[in-house]
């Protein structure tokens, strides 16, 4: 048995029987890292020594609690092999962002999700890529060279969470975290073929992740299976008195419904016109209409619902995105955070500092950002953008008034080649254009594999819930694969 094919879920229960030992199942994601990374480049650092450690560890506890000596079983995360984007803070390991601004910052404190992997005895591998500062749909953008699919490594792997998902996909690693502003986790797990679980705003601690649009930023996950994401859940999610954005309820269990038998009986998925719109790839809507079918199998009532708003979603998302990233961008100019780049004179360190330190991405958001907030055009632009958020969100409350998940494409279009929209910034972010509403909204979202196109390329189906109910989408797509094996798909990452 390969053990890197296998599930979370899969090598946990292992590891509780004591059938394999994290040690093994680290060194066995540590050779494919070496083995896949000439080709993925989905790593920004690998920290194999710490991931040894920390398994050898995990282990001892594994021993000691079958000894009777441990009161508590481990968390079934103890020793598991586990990677985090670069813009999460995990302690005396550099966090870059993607960014040569910050190739040297070494944080001395975990990001609070990162704390909870850790608690729960999660082993470390290493740092995942990441467009910089999280700006971008495709990886491409990040100071360490561009993230190749797994699937096809002349296509990008979606972003910016797209080392987290390649590596998923590549069976590097047995689940990873991610971010999601506008579809960052979402958009690169259609891209991947694995499941990216967006929560809710403030189900997850935002403390410790390097901000860049602090209204949208959520803390995600990047899985093989819905399962594996709920377990992931269950131990990120909670209160944070470091984070006042997030929830001061403690969440449900995310498990307990997975395995229910019902089929899915009384729920109603809503169907939105507004995401089968002009654009989207003939084979991408029909094997994500397949997939609603699947449902409505499953004892689901298919029903159609309106998103009206959905249209004025992307400009509104970047206005207020790209305002919100001028402003916690401005910290970095060499002489609180950043690498400084010397200049005769003060305002010329600045210049020289953030001329040299952020890629062409980053400097066209904290332009248009800062040109959204300026005296003069803020009434017209940021408010108004506020506005349509408003609007955006109350379309979801009319919707969930009459169904419980809507379901759609999480992408209008499979894995594009790399180099082929970046010179084309607006054609780039429409690969966010059915994701980044949810972000708006701040509603909880799921993609999962539900087929492949002509070019043996996943295809996404995205599903979507009112705020707080990850619980209902999780069970959604469980049920989806028990009954489908798209998860099961492997790249051949070595071709």
């Amino acid at each position: 048995m390969e053990l890197i094919n296998q599930t979370l879920r899969r090598v946990s229960d292992m590891l509780i029987a004591g059938d394999i030992s994290s040690v093994e199942l680290t060194e066995a994601c540590l050779r494919r890292i070496e083995a896949t990374e000439p080709y993925l480049n989905a790593f920004i650092s690998v920290s194999a020594e710490r991931a040894m450690q920390q398994a050898r560890s995990a282990d001892h506890a594994w021993v000691e609690w079958r000894r009777g000596k441990l009161t508590q079983q481990p968390s079934r995360l103890n020793g598991m092999p586990l990677a985090i984007k670069d813009v999460l803070c995990v302690a005396n390991i550099t966090a870059t962002a993607g960014s040569r601004m910050l190739e040297a910052f070494m944080p001395a404190y975990d990001a609070t999700a990162s704390a909870r992997l850790r608690a729960a005895g999660a082993v470390f591998l290493g740092k995942t890529n990441t467009d910089e500062f999280a700006m971008g749909s495709s990886t491409e953008n990040s100071g360490y060279g561009p993230t190749h699919n797994p699937w096809d490594q002349q296509r990008v792997p979606g972003g910016s969470s797209g080392g987290s998902a390649a590596s998923v996909a590549a069976n590097s690693s047995f689940g990873a975290l991610g971010t999601d502003t506008g579809g960052s986790v979402r958009q690169p797990a259609s891209l991947c073929g694995v499941v990216g679980l967006k929560p809710s705003y403030g189900r997850i601690s935002r403390f410790g992740l390097i901000a860049f649009g602090s209204s949208f930023d959520q803390v995600g996950t990047l899985t093989r299976t819905a399962e594996d994401a709920a377990i992931l859940l269950q131990t990120l999610a909670g209160p944070d008195t470091f984070d006042a954005t997030c929830v001061p309820t403690q969440p449900p269990d995310y498990l307990d419904s997975l395995s229910e038998p019902s089929d899915l009986s009384g729920l109603r998925i809503g169907i939105p016109n507004e995401h089968f719109v002009g654009g989207v790839d003939a084979e991408v809507e029909k094997q994500v209409r397949a997939a609603i079918k699947l449902l409505a199998k499953l004892g689901a009532e298919i029903m159609p619902v309106r998103l009206p708003r959905t249209e004025h979603a992307l400009p509104a998302y970047y206005l207020i995105a790209n305002a919100e990233a001028s402003a916690n961008l401005a910290r970095y100019d060499g002489i609180r955070y950043g690498q400084r780049q010397h200049g005769k004179d003060l305002w010329e360190t600045y210049v020289n500092t953030r001329k040299t330190g952020f890629g062409p991405e980053v400097k066209r958001r904290i332009m248009l950002g800062t040109y959204a907030l300026a005296t003069g055009y803020y009434d017209d632009y940021y408010l108004r953008a506020q506005k349509v958020r408003t609007l955006v969100k109350q379309d979801f409350d009319t919707a969930f008034d009459q169904v419980d998940v809507i379901a759609g494409p999480t992408t209008p279009t499979t894995a594009f080649k790399l180099g082929a929209k970046t010179e084309d910034p607006l054609q780039m972010y429409l690969s966010d254009i059915f994701t980044l509403s949810a972000n708006l909204a701040g509603i909880p979202g799921v993609s999962l594999p539900c087929g492949m196109d002509e070019n043996r390329l996943p295809i996404g189906l995205q599903l979507l819930g009112p705020a707080f109910k990850e619980k209902r989408l999780l069970k959604v797509a469980h049920k989806f694969q028990l009954a489908t094996d798209w998860h099961q798909q492997d790249p051949l990452v070595e071709n």
